[in-house]
């Protein structure tokens, strides 16, 4: 479970990795990022990082279940909010480019991410695992490299990181199901099958 941070700067270390900003892309964008039926009674946050391996070990291997069971049915409305932890940078640029991809492709992007985290972590490759997600998202590299030194977005991104610490967040993955934290950590597929029982009752 990775110990959020506060605040990240556009660090230097990946602003060489990409060296140069290419042209700029779409606007980022703004708002929750949510997916599933906005009525539903079980309402679901995951407050996460793109640098966790918790994190991604979840959305590989528990999320896509869960999505098909309670999401995709309209049962539950699943947010995602951002939290930033160890490599900060690496956790920054991945939403940034999920924010420059749309809100249709944002979890394409997230997912893309995720999916490429061990290898990245295997191989200390940050900058092919960033570029990949962003053409996942139909960024090109250019794009990626503008969005990522996008320094608007970027405090932006800080803003909403801010936000969501204060919601009591110490690590990710945290969960929350109507309001009430449910667990600091990953879930395994009985623990949400309960939570969303639980949350159904009230």
């Amino acid at each position: 479970m990775a110990q959020p941070n506060r605040r990240i700067a556009l660090v230097a270390a990946l602003g060489a990795l990409m060296f140069a900003a290419g042209s700029a892309t779409a606007a980022p964008a703004t708002g929750e990022m949510s997916l599933g039926n906005p009525k539903a009674k079980v309402r679901m946050v995951e407050y996460a990082s793109m640098s966790c391996s918790h994190c991604a070990a979840f959305n590989n291997d528990v999320f896509p279940a869960f999505k098909k069971k309670y999401i995709d049915t309209g049962k539950v409305h699943y947010t995602l909010r951002e939290i930033l932890t160890p490599p900060q940078e690496v956790a920054a640029a991945g939403f940034l480019i999920a924010r420059c991809a749309g809100k249709d492709k944002y979890f394409t992007v997230i997912d893309a991410m995720f999916a490429g985290h061990e290898e990245m972590a295997r191989t200390g490759d940050a900058l092919t695992a960033i570029v990949n997600a962003g053409k996942a998202g139909g960024l090109s590299e250019d794009q990626v490299k503008a969005c990522i030194t996008d320094e608007a977005a970027l405090s932006a991104l800080n803003a909403r990181v801010e936000a969501n610490i204060k919601q009591g967040v110490s690590g990710t993955p945290t969960f929350f199901f109507n309001g009430k934290e449910a667990k600091v950590g990953p879930m395994t597929a009985a623990e949400l099958d309960a939570a969303v029982t639980q949350a159904s009752r009230k």
